[in-house]
């Protein structure tokens, strides 16, 4: 790689665009108005309502606890997950905790509260789910399926790059990002806080998971044309940046 590649992918940790960026120019402060705080679906789409976080009767274990036991886990039982047991995931690493006005504040943090990120599952193995491809909807707490795809568990397998945990999951959690959410208001200065947002939410799946007998392994190393197809995505206004499969252990 030559030196020049290698600064410029460096720059990407540094917060130097910051210096670089008219605050002044971005469309929030140009008046145009804030994009959705979820992607949209079809008033006719299939929808799954999922057990509120309060009624959810699991994952008491103590912060220290799961902190200790937090590792990747790439192997998995064949044992199915409750829907309580993925409706407490997907609270704990999207899910709405408070309403202001217009704005949700959720369970991880997100840079200027824009939450740029989506929420996909590759079912497998989960009660009362058929297989397919999901997408979760923060604001109502609930699933909305997308596509039943055929040969779900091989497809997956191939956008991971053939690693095969990610097929013999319970379920595969699939986070994309629709950047502009993010791009409205911090312009170029977005990429950065997109990438770590992402390591917000999967952090939180990681101790979710330890605390209701499950494990998690993050994958960042992906098919990214593969992967896009899967969730039937365009690749460029939306487009896969991580995944993380899950099963008991």
């Amino acid at each position: 790689m030559k030196n020049e590649n290698i600064k410029t992918l460096k720059d990407f940790l540094k917060d130097d665009i910051r210096q670089e960026t008219d605050f002044k120019r971005t469309d929030q402060n140009m008046g145009v108005p804030a994009p959705p705080i979820e992607k949209p679906c079809p008033s006719d789409a299939k929808k799954i309502p999922l057990i509120e976080p309060e009624a959810v009767k699991i994952g008491e274990v103590s912060l220290k606890t799961a902190i200790l036991r937090r590792e990747s886990r790439r192997r998995f039982s064949n044992e199915a997950l409750s829907i309580d047991e993925l409706s407490f995931l997907l609270w704990a690493t999207q899910g709405v905790r408070k309403w202001q006005q217009k704005n949700a504040l959720r369970t991880v943090p997100s840079a200027g509260n824009r939450h740029a990120l989506e929420t996909y599952l590759a079912v497998f193995n989960v009660d009362g789910l058929e297989t397919g491809i999901y997408r979760y909807l923060p604001s109502q707490h609930q699933l909305v399926l997308e596509s039943s795809p055929d040969h779900l568990k091989e497809r997956m397998t191939e956008a991971a790059l053939n690693q095969k945990f990610a097929g013999s999951s319970a379920v595969t959690f699939i986070w994309t990002t629709i950047s502009y959410r993010m791009e409205w208001r911090y312009a170029e200065a977005s990429y950065k806080v997109i990438a770590l947002d992402a390591g917000h939410i999967c952090q939180n799946l990681y101790l979710a998971c330890e605390a209701i007998g499950a494990g998690t392994c993050a994958i960042a190393a992906y098919d990214q044309q593969a992967a896009d197809r899967l969730l039937s995505i365009d690749g460029e206004d939306e487009f896969v940046v991580y995944m993380a499969p899950v099963g008991k252990v």
